[in-house]
């Protein structure tokens, strides 16, 4: 009978086959110790001469690391074991040898573990990332769809750029055109609502900042809701829930793999609605109080966010940015049109803002001044002031970057392991 590794509690005492790949292999004496994945978990497969003859054993005794093979045996539990069960092999087949796999257990560096990122996501390591971000967006998909929210696909070739084209990648189109690779969802989001209420569109964005740093990929993924009749306390309250939705889903369904990154899940755990808030005015007293030399209108970077999460010891929800460090589609604040209706949240333990977003612009003049004023081609937005031409409404929503919450719920140094293929500003292979 063959059976996946996760399930492999439910046979204890029965025979089974598991289908899979030989990750790493120990011999002591007559036994052979098998360390067996199959893409649903690992298993050590204990395989003793008595039990297989002379040439199978011969034959595993030669086997190499990634090996494709199907093994036979009975399940056993096995308290020490780390998921509490191994396999008897009484059989084993070999699919196909892999001969001097790139990815020992020896320790290989970034750029080289880079190169090869197809053969690395292998590791225990890297599924144990990336089922936790499967178990993100699924929870992010559950969230949304529970509370009557619509999936809306926008495009990812647009004719124009949400905050200018200097951070978008240019895309040859036909006669001659030139599209972009969109940043984000948002625009086209904003119609989508005006038809369907509440929506959400999830899909990849890019950026083509000039920016090295751990927080930055140049393709990226990010869920993207819009709701109409909705403000700024709106959109936040629905970040908040998210947020915790999302940790909540995580902590329950993959401490298996939280133990296999070895996260400290206890602050993740402590985490709750509502979040703290502070004006971004608050967050500027607050910030040269700490010593740090920052000014109002200044954009904050990462020591910036790091502190005011760490001063509140949790996840802060900062609003009221400057008009002029924001995109102008953000509507301004009532009196204070220096002033946005924006917010960002913040993840602590140093991981910076996951959400951005806020209130969008419902006035049609207004929104035309802003986009003369950012130098954007009107006949690009056409279709978006039609927006408010015909039944305007206060909307409001936000961003959230899927790589950015894998990487504060995993605890890594870097979001090049939070997806499966990173692009970054010198790496497009493999």
């Amino acid at each position: 009978m063959h059976v996946r590794i996760e399930d492999i509690a439910k046979f204890e005492g029965q025979p089974v086959t598991l289908k899979g790949w030989l990750a790493g292999r120990r011999s002591s004496g007559k036994i052979h110790f098998l360390q067996v994945r199959d893409g649903s978990g690992f298993i050590q497969a204990v395989m003793s001469k008595s039990a297989v003859g002379d040439d199978v054993f011969k034959q595993a005794d030669h086997l190499s690391q990634e090996s494709a093979i199907v093994v036979h045996g009975q399940v056993r539990a096995d308290s020490r074991a780390p998921g509490g069960f191994e396999l008897d092999v009484t059989g084993l087949d070999v699919v196909s040898p892999a001969v001097d796999f790139p990815i020992t257990p020896k320790e290989h560096g970034v750029d080289y573990l880079m190169d090869r990122r197809h053969l690395w996501i292998r590791s225990a390591r890297q599924q144990a990332i990336l089922r936790i971000r499967h178990e993100v967006i699924d929870a992010v998909r559950d969230y949304f769809n529970s509370r009557g929210f619509i999936l809306a696909d926008t495009p990812i070739f647009t004719p124009s750029a949400c905050e200018g084209t200097t951070t978008l990648f240019p895309v040859q189109y036909f006669d001659d055109a030139t599209a972009y690779l969109t940043q984000s969802g948002q625009l086209y989001n904003e119609a989508n609502a005006m038809a369907l209420g509440k929506v959400y569109c999830f899909g990849p964005t890019f950026s083509a900042e000039k920016s090295k740093t751990r927080r930055h990929l140049t393709e990226f993924w990010m869920v993207e809701p819009e709701m109409a009749y909705a403000d700024l306390d709106d959109a936040i309250g629905l970040a908040e829930g998210l947020v915790v939705a999302v940790i909540g889903r995580v902590l329950e369904r993959r401490q298996r793999e939280l133990t296999a990154l070895q996260r400290d899940t206890t602050k993740l755990a402590a985490i709750t609605a509502p979040f703290a808030r502070i004006t971004y005015d608050d967050a500027v007293k607050l910030l040269k109080e700490k010593g740090l030399p920052f000014e109002w209108g200044g954009d904050p970077g990462s020591p910036d966010e790091t502190a005011l999460s760490e001063h509140f010891n949790g996840p802060v929800a900062v609003t009221g940015y400057p008009s002029a460090i924001k995109a102008f589609y953000f509507k301004p604040q009532p009196g204070r049109p220096e002033v946005s209706l924006s917010c960002d949240i913040l993840a602590p333990e140093g991981y910076g803002e996951i959400i951005g977003g806020g209130q969008r612009l419902d006035d049609y003049d207004t929104l035309l001044q802003r986009i003369e004023e950012h130098k954007l081609p009107r006949e690009a937005f056409e279709w978006y002031l039609d927006l408010r031409r015909f039944g305007s409404v206060p909307h409001s929503g936000f961003g959230m970057g899927i790589e950015r919450v894998v990487s504060w719920i995993c605890g890594l140094d870097h979001l090049r392991e939070a997806i499966p293929y990173p692009r970054m500003l010198y790496r497009i292979y493999p």
